[in-house]
């Protein structure tokens, strides 16, 4: 299984989750846990995704994520599962 972490952050608006959603069930891209706060304006969601099914490629995935970002002004960042543990090692 291929495994990456997904964060959304930014000012709070209607529809990020449906939005980001909505790309990842159109590509074949499985959520197996998500967590989202908004701490007062600000929205911040964390998801950890299986992308084994997806036809597209891991930087296509990554450019359209960051596309749909920026269309409804939140960022969207995806890593893979072994750089992310790599970068956030104590």
């Amino acid at each position: 299984m291929k495994k990456s972490i997904i964060t959304v952050v930014g000012k709070d608006t209607v529809g990020i989750i449906a939005k980001v959603c909505t790309y990842l069930a159109e590509n074949q891209i499985n959520i197996l846990d998500i967590s989202q706060t908004i701490v007062q304006d600000y929205f911040n969601m964390m998801m950890i995704v299986d992308i084994n099914k997806s036809a597209k490629e891991f930087g296509v995935i990554a450019d359209d994520l960051a596309a749909i970002g920026t269309e409804i002004g939140v960022q969207v960042k995806i890593q893979q599962e072994d750089i992310f543990n790599s970068m956030h090692r104590i």
